[in-house]
């Protein structure tokens, strides 16, 4: 029997928390309707009221994902996920007025996995990369999230460039690509190689990075 409508969003609440825990624990290879209703102690039966199939699961697990991401962006920030908390958008505020360079400092600062916190959300979110190149629809969902974060980020180059902060020889969408490509590149070689990329490996070259721009 379906949940009452008054209950309705306390009980979305529930299995949104059941199906980050199990994405934490066994990423998106152990994410299942089974598994969510067993962390959730429910049946699968009732869990089908959300999701009528794995591929629903799915496609909520990587929004909840970005919407943790984007919990993380500075608040000036136009709303959209990698990202991350994944590597598709950006996480960290920024000091309060700081735009341009500074912000964009910061915000790849935050997709980088320099604390638990972000190494936990990197690995979901890397993890999901090949669940979702199995399905064109879920591919298509990821890229669609990575184009919105390399136009924020080219809004923020575009900031930077008027400031005087950024070369202007290359258009700000270019500039973005390849920050998003660097990010990416960074976050996939911390995560598999930690001891070589701790923390402030991983801010040293980013600032490195920046300096080229």
């Amino acid at each position: 029997m379906p949940p009452a409508r008054g209950d309705h969003a306390a009980r979305r609440n529930d299995v949104s928390a059941a199906v980050w825990r199990v994405l934490a624990e066994r990423g998106f290879g152990g994410l299942t309707l089974r598994a969510v209703a067993a962390e959730l102690g429910a049946s699968t039966g009732l869990l089908t009221h959300y999701f009528p199939n794995k591929r629903a699961l799915l496609s909520y697990a990587l929004e909840l994902l970005d919407q943790d991401a984007q919990g993380r962006l500075p608040a000036a920030e136009p709303a959209g996920t990698a990202g991350a908390a994944g590597v598709d958008a950006g996480r960290g505020a920024a000091a309060p007025g700081a735009d341009g360079l500074e912000r964009l400092r910061e915000v790849l600062l935050g997709i980088l996995p320099t604390t638990p916190e972000s190494v936990a959300g990197n690995r979901i979110w890397v993890s999901s990369w090949d669940t979702a190149l199995a399905d064109p629809e879920l591919t298509a969902q990821h890229a669609e999230r990575y184009r919105r974060a390399r136009e924020r980020n080219a809004a923020l180059v575009e900031a930077a460039q008027r400031a005087g902060e950024v070369s202007a020889e290359r258009s700000a969408t270019e500039v973005a690509a390849g920050v998003q490509a660097f990010a990416l590149g960074l976050v996939v070689q911390a995560l598999l190689s930690p001891e070589e990329f701790p923390a402030e490996r991983q801010a040293a070259l980013l600032e490195g990075y920046l300096e080229t721009l």
